[in-house]
């Protein structure tokens, strides 16, 4: 019956039941105490004991869990193989092959049922092969592809354990208890714990009741039979997260107080040097100068027991060996015991830490030259590791220590590379190439660089040409440096390059022009920089600044890439002083040019851009104050050298401060001053020749205050080059100038050439651009295109007077190649109409 429709009766038999209900509950609760009301996720501490005895916890290592994951992996690839589902098969294959190498990494045996699941996937592969061949309906694209996939990686894989797969097939119960032989051995290791824990609390009470722990509170002992146990432990908690590794460090010194064969310093001390490197994770900052002195005393002391023992030989590439096991080169066939490590890794971190700390220090401190004694010690720690592979003969290290050393001294000074030498050949191991043995610092340099070319690593040749060329052109050997460099192509394939060994050159290039422009060879000096100057970026350019463009924004990454890159402030080349040689070149170049040059057109094309780009502005200032800066002295004695005014533009330009920066100031001045008043000298007759019918040789003598000999062989060379439509009279000691009038064909010919040659520039910057060229590496690339460019202009130099030709408000024009053929063809024309008339 529904509740809603109850009589009466049901009334009072409700009623009734629920009295006797509450009758019943009451008799109930006088028999027992009430019971508290729990929260359904709350739990009483009964309950909690309750459940601890019922469910027993099982401790399972990182071994044991390892080696079930690998059998989960293995249990998965056979019920895939049910199914013949060779997609899954694939995926649980490279997982358990990237569990065999975890294995293999922590230095545990292979467990054997991965070997028995190899060799059973081997013919589950044949056999699914056969029957795909057979099959009339293929299988899946997906698990085709699969299958054969699998088919490359098991016989990949199963090359590296061919021996084991061959046991195990030969007799796999056999394999199966050597196997169980081999992991059940350590099982006995534990019972001596408590005797080594015992050992060294007893020490640690001596000590003052200290004793080192380990994970878990357990007591380390150091002795000499527990080295390779606790490289172990370290070893296998190096990387992990929450690892202390000043800890790390602590226990590695102590395994090498008391290690007592050489087998164990030599693998303690690669242990202690990896763990003080690894002390640092920041790539940003760099290494603690505690640390990286104790580094490279270790790795010094590494050397020495290796050169002083040479039973024992330390190898990139080895044979696999037990790691935790003492070795003695009785044990070996040769007598040589090879040990797994790379002392060149770490010369070359303990370089780039050198330079990143020198990166980060305050260049203007003491601390950065306090910093910088330390490379004696680098120095010769790089010698010993050349003379440890010069007597073990490792060619590939060899040779990128060499190039380390080379790095060093390419572009210091004589008396630092002394220094330096010196250092080095005081130590007890010592290289075959000295300074001492090759006599000067270019006989080194040279030797090493030779001893590189013949390495066949390109990278390292390529670099190494390149500080050969640098320290010619330190040296002020110019045409050696100059030969060099281009007999090498490097600029050829330089844009391929890294960005390092781009820097490099970079470097050796203005340290040719430099060189160039300290010998007096100033248009060499000139398009040497040219190059450079043009981007407008010179510090970015050589790894002396980050150059911020206008619209161009740089990722954090970008920007630390590009400081990472900078080199030390003492390997800097002073961009003032690089500035000021180039401005003076094309100061030497230019103003005799503009000087030649009548038609305003050609006078737009300008040799260097940079400085024609100055001398505008100048132009253009309404007021000229005294000069301040090096700019202002070159722009203010570049018109006075238009003016003619030769003694105030030499005055201006020795008295630029930034000379005395220059090896030898005083014969750079001298040879500048020199310059000047021969650059003035051919000015001043490009400017006024038109003016002049006759001029005396001696006048110019006393004018620019040269010897009559000197000014008879500027001018000759003008004539000769056809500059200057003009003829000396030896006998009065003159010039005669000619003038040859230009008729209006000629003259409408002149610059219909020009015109033409404009287009032609015009359309081939069009397709370089097109073609993706138009880059300044592009233009090198092309050695015959940069000689047609030279020739060029050259050749318009050289046409200066035909280009003239014709003008009535300079008196005429001075001849030239245009002028002798115009004067020929109107000859001919005479004649001809002579003829015509008789």
């Amino acid at each position: 019956m529904s509740r809603f429709l109850r009589t009466a009766g049901s009334d009072d038999s409700s009623s009734e039941s629920e009295s006797a209900d509450e009758d019943e509950s009451d008799s109930d609760g006088d028999g027992a105490q009430p019971q508290k009301k729990v929260s359904r996720f709350r739990r009483d501490q009964e309950d909690e004991s309750e459940d601890e005895d019922d469910v027993k916890r099982i401790v399972k290592s990182a071994k044991d869990k390892r080696l079930e994951e690998m059998e989960g992996t293995g249990k998965a690839i056979d019920n895939a193989l049910k199914i013949n589902d060779w997609v899954a098969i694939s995926n649980e294959f490279d997982k358990l092959v990237r569990l065999a190498q975890r294995q293999t990494n922590v230095a545990e045996r292979i467990p054997a049922f991965y070997i028995r699941t190899l060799s059973g996937l081997e013919d589950s592969l044949n056999n699914a092969m056969a029957k795909e061949k057979e099959a009339k309906k293929k299988m899946n694209l997906s698990n085709s592809r699969a299958l054969n996939g699998m088919k490359q990686k098991v016989k990949k894989i199963n090359k590296e354990y061919e021996a084991d797969i061959k046991r195990f097939q030969e007799d796999p119960e056999g394999f199966e208890r050597e196997y169980a032989a081999a992991v059940a051995e350590p099982a006995v290791a534990p019972k001596q714990k408590k005797a080594v824990k015992v050992d060294v609390e007893e020490e640690g009470d001596e000590d003052g009741d200290f004793t080192s722990v380990g994970k878990g509170g357990k007591a380390l002992g150091f002795t000499p039979d527990s080295v390779f146990k606790n490289l172990q432990t370290v070893q296998e908690s190096r990387g992990k997260k929450n690892t202390d590794r000043a800890v790390q460090i602590n226990i590695l010194e102590r395994l090498l107080e008391v290690a007592n064969t050489s087998y164990q310093r030599i693998r303690v001390l690669l242990a202690l040097i990896s763990s003080r490197f690894d002390y640092n994770s920041s790539v940003s900052t760099h290494m603690p100068i505690s640390l990286w002195l104790a580094s490279q005393r270790e790795v010094d002391q590494l050397i020495a027991i290796v050169m002083g023992d040479p039973s024992y030989s330390v190898q990139e590439i080895t044979e696999d060996y037990d790691e935790f096991v003492e070795r003695s080169p009785a044990d070996e066939k040769d007598g040589v015991v090879r040990i797994r490590g790379s002392i060149i890794s770490f010369v070359d971190r303990l370089d780039d830490e050198f330079t990143k700390s020198l990166q980060n220090i305050d260049p203007h401190g003491t601390e950065y030259v306090d910093r910088l004694k330390d490379e004696k010690g680098l120095y010769e720690s790089i010698c010993q590791a050349q003379a440890f592979y010069e007597k073990t003969n490792q060619l590939d290290p060899l040779a990128r220590v060499i190039m380390r050393r080379l790095e060093h001294i390419y572009s210091k000074p004589d008396a630092v590379i002394q220094a330096l030498e010196q250092t080095a050949t005081q130590s007890k191991l010592v290289p075959s190439t000295t300074l001492a043995t090759q006599g000067s610092s270019s006989s080194l340099i040279h030797s090493l660089s030779v001893s590189l070319y013949k390495s066949d690593n390109s990278f390292l040749r390529t670099r190494a040409m390149l500080c050969h060329i640098y320290h010619h052109a330190l040296a002020n050997e110019f045409y050696v440096a100059r030969d060099m460099l281009l007999m090498s192509h490097l600029q050829e394939s330089v844009h391929a390059a890294d960005v390092a060994t781009q820097i490099l050159y970079n470097r050796t290039v203005v340290q040719l022009g430099l060189c160039a422009f300290r010998k007096g060879l100033i248009r060499e000096a000139q398009s040497t920089l040219q190059d450079i100057f043009t981007a407008q970026r010179v510090k970015e350019l050589l790894a002396q600044g980050v150059h911020q463009q206008r619209y161009q924004t740089l990722t954090p990454e970008q920007e630390k890439a590009d400081r990472q890159r900078q080199l030390p402030f003492h390997m800097h080349i002073n961009t003032e002083l690089l500035e000021a040689a180039f401005l003076v070149s094309s100061m030497l170049v230019e103003i005799p040019l503009l000087a030649s040059i009548d038609n305003e057109e050609l006078k737009r094309k300008a040799i260097s851009k940079p400085f024609r780009r100055l001398l505008d502005f100048a132009d253009r200032q309404v007021f000229t104050g005294p000069p301040e800066t090096t700019r202002d002295h070159i722009m203010q004695a570049s018109k006075a050298l238009q003016d003619g005014e030769w003694e105030k533009c030499r005055d201006l330009i020795q008295s630029i401060k930034i000379w005395s920066l220059m090896p030898g100031a005083q014969s750079v001045k001298d040879m500048l001053a020199r310059r000047i008043q021969e650059e003035g000298l051919r000015t001043y007759l490009f400017t006024y020749a038109p003016y002049y019918s006759t001029l005396s040789l001696s006048l110019l003598s006393r004018t620019f205050s040269l010897s009559l000999r000197t000014v008879t062989s500027t001018v000759s060379k003008m004539i000769w080059n056809e500059e200057l439509a003009a003829s000396l009279d030896q006998s009065s000691g003159v010039v005669v100038f000619h003038r040859v009038e230009a008729t209006r064909a000629q003259q409408l010919a002149q610059s219909l050439a020009d015109k033409l040659g404009t287009m032609i520039e015009q359309n081939e910057k069009g397709l370089d651009l097109k073609l993706g060229g138009g880059s300044v590496w592009a233009d090198r690339t092309d050695g015959t295109k940069q000689e047609k460019r030279t020739g060029d202009q050259a050749g318009e130099r050289r046409r200066t007077g035909e280009r003239r030709g014709g003008t009535a408000s300079r008196g005429g024009t001075r001849g030239g190649r245009g002028a002798r053929f115009a004067q020929g063809l109107g000859n001919r024309m005479g004649q001809a109409s002579q003829r015509t008339r008789a």
